[in-house]
């Protein structure tokens, strides 16, 4: 499973549905102008963005230099370093909230990971996160037509927070008080199928790395099927993510 992609590919890949989805996962959160805020796993930026916007002061983080490489040089005034969930590099009650949009099911020790965000916001302020739900989320109808051709094909709908009520279970084994979790929902208006299967070919995640596996006829079949299940396009993708807060 590979984030070592250029951030143009990861961008038009997920950020499609990662941008609009960070306005609602920000007004979930709660956080606001003024606040001090960690962006854990900040890909090429797209809840960075949404933050700063609203007048939050960030800081960001992310395993993958490209993805470091590009929020540097999009917003030069964000500290924005390379490292993990699990080990991350601030005194603790650094911030008063840290957020982390479609991370937590790529974490090694999800518990983990979530207590280190706990540790570095100050008590009583947040921690935000959001996972794509496993049948609904934004990747749904691509694995909706790998299963019709193979239905024994491994998905992303048992990793971490996938599914309602798990993030909680993480969030309180981190030690997170007064959690709270529900579904968050974007619809993305896809003009072409073309638009929306492309990103799939350029091995960005889980999803991108089954295409690379497929031989030539292996991905012209699937992409056969996808067409036949969404149409030509225009069609809309209404991608559900389950969101969870919980105080320090």
């Amino acid at each position: 499973m590979s984030f070592d992609v250029p951030p143009d590919a990861y961008t038009r890949f997920m950020g499609r549905y990662a941008e609009p989805l960070a306005k609602v996962f920000v007004e979930f959160s709660g956080v606001g102008a003024g606040d001090e805020v960690l962006d854990v796993g900040c890909g090429p930026g797209a809840l960075t963005a949404h933050l700063l916007s609203v007048g939050a002061d960030v800081a960001a983080i992310d395993p993958s230099p490209p993805f470091v490489d590009a929020v540097r040089a999009g917003y030069p005034d964000v500290d924005v370093r390379q490292g993990v969930a699990e080990e991350l590099p601030y005194d603790a009650d650094s911030f008063d909230a840290a957020l982390a949009q479609l991370v937590v099911h790529f974490m090694p020790d999800p518990v983990a990971g979530i207590g280190q965000m706990a540790r570095v916001t100050r008590s009583g302020g947040v921690v935000a996160a959001c996972v794509w739900d496993g049948p609904t989320g934004a990747l749904a109808p691509f694995w909706d037509a790998v299963h019709l051709i193979d239905p024994e094909a491994e998905d992303e709908a048992l990793l971490s927070g996938a599914h309602r009520g798990h993030l909680t279970e993480i969030f309180e084994a981190a030690g997170l008080r007064a959690v709270a979790e529900r579904p968050i929902a974007v619809d993305v208006v896809h003009p072409t199928f073309e638009e929306w299967w492309e990103p799939y070919t350029f091995g960005v995640g889980p999803a991108g790395d089954h295409v690379r596996r497929l031989d030539d006829d292996g991905r012209a079949r699937l992409a056969s099927v996808a067409r036949e299940q969404l149409g030509a396009g225009p069609f809309t993708v209404t991608a559900t993510a389950w969101a969870a807060r919980g105080t320090v």
